[in-house]
């Protein structure tokens, strides 16, 4: 199949387009930490746990576009530039109706006001949506263009947030501009991927394929995210607020390895049990070298994350740290699974959610430290189970089927995640 692309071909255009889906990456982490540590100095401590359970929320709700884009990448991969826009617009929708039920909901339990979770459901559609043209692009291997469609997704995803609460408007401000520049960004990401053709020939992608990424996806978030949300509803205020800052190490030991598995999702999709390995390996490095980090310095993490007023809790940083550097391990094998077709690839993750959740209402301690050491166990309890799940499985014949005859206009190629 040809590997070539409209961002350069061979070792050497591949090199730039990993340094800039690398950069890109750093801007998306970058930007996505720089709203809950603006928020801590501009928001009080209930404004901040409040922020930080609608970034979860937000999250959560967009993991359809994670779904779509590794579904449309990875079927690009296989079978060439095939039709779209069906099963975008039923992933719109539903995301959209499902947002509609829950986000209500959301707002009496975690004590959220209305015009908040509104427009967090505004934003979030529109990078659902972007999860389509990010996905074309990763498929036809255009990894400049993929870079940059990243980069203006984060831009519109959390720099409008950023404005609004440098500009003081608090967080419904915040939440407004953020709902604006992504929508406006939408736009430019769609305009950004014209060109790309489609093969009358490749089959379309099915609605179903999207559905499984997705849930696989959601089922990752969800269990990464429910300390945080259970913080939310069983802590004071002030201990939330602690919590909060302690997520943020969390997220950025789960995201910043993530440009590994950027790369070697290609490979995964072809049943590439060594870069497999590669990926888990480099992803465990950086995960450990942030919980020596923190284990040596804490206190400067906490203050980093959340302020001078929040360096004496940095006691609980290797804790938070640790728990991200695990589920990083996790995502990793997660879509493995999903790349090579598997069943059920989220049922562990379900089940880990359960479990948590259970053991919080019922025998945890509901303290910093209590919640904050259960998430780390169920963390690495998912990690050996999904990872065992994984060295078991067999790719599917789906997954390993006799790739189409190279054309002009087809190219092999895709990654998981950009933004």
């Amino acid at each position: 199949m040809v590997t070539g692309s409209d961002d350069g071909q061979g070792r050497a255009g591949l090199g730039k387009a990993g340094v800039a889906v690398t950069l890109a990456g750093v801007l998306v982490n970058g930007l996505a930490y720089v709203v809950p540590v603006l928020g801590a100095r501009h928001l009080d401590p209930a404004g901040l746990s409040a922020l930080a359970t609608l970034l979860a929320l937000g999250a959560i709700g967009g993991v359809a576009s994670t779904g779509l884009q590794i579904a449309v990448a990875v079927h690009r991969a296989r079978h060439g530039r095939a039709a779209t826009t069906r099963p975008t617009l039923v992933t719109v929708v539903v995301t959209a109706a499902l947002l509609a039920l829950v986000l209500p909901v959301s707002a009496v339990v975690f004590r959220l006001t209305g015009p908040a979770v509104l427009l967090l459901g505004v934003l979030t559609v529109a990078v659902v949506a972007a999860g389509r043209w990010l996905g074309e692009l990763q498929g036809d291997q255009r990894f400049l263009r993929l870079a940059v469609g990243m980069a203006l997704l984060a831009v519109g995803r959390y720099g409008g947030m950023i404005a609004g609460l440098a500009l003081g408007g608090g967080l419904t401000g915040a939440l407004l501009a953020g709902a604006v520049t992504s929508v406006l960004m939408l736009a430019l990401l769609v305009r950004l991927n014209r060109g790309a053709g489609i093969d009358p020939v490749s089959p379309t992608l099915a609605t179903r394929t999207v559905l499984t990424a997705s849930g696989a996806t959601l089922a990752m978030l969800v269990v990464s995210y429910a300390d945080l949300l259970l913080a939310r509803r069983f802590l004071p205020p002030d201990a939330s607020g602690v919590y909060a800052v302690g997520t943020v190490l969390t997220k950025g030991a789960l995201w910043a390895p993530q440009v590994v598995t950027v790369i070697a999702l290609p490979r995964l999709a072809k049943g590439d049990r060594r870069t497999l390995l590669t990926a888990l390996t480099l992803v465990g490095a950086a995960g450990a070298a942030l919980v020596l980090a923190t284990t040596v310095a804490g206190g400067l993490a906490f203050g980093l994350a959340g302020g001078a007023e929040y360096t004496a809790h940095g006691r609980y940083a290797p804790l938070f740290a640790a728990t991200g550097a695990l589920y990083a391990l996790v995502f990793v094998l997660i879509n493995a699974r999903v790349a090579a077709s598997a069943r059920w690839p989220s049922a562990p993750l379900w089940a880990a959610t359960v479990a948590f959740v259970g053991a919080v209402a019922t025998v945890v301690p509901h303290s910093v430290a209590g919640i904050a050491v259960a998430a780390l166990v169920t963390a690495g309890l998912t990690a050996v189970i999904t990872g065992a799940m994984t060295i078991r499985h067999e790719p599917d014949s789906a997954a390993t089927s006799v790739l189409p005859t190279p054309t002009a206009t087809s190219v092999g190629h895709d990654t998981l995640r950009g933004g």
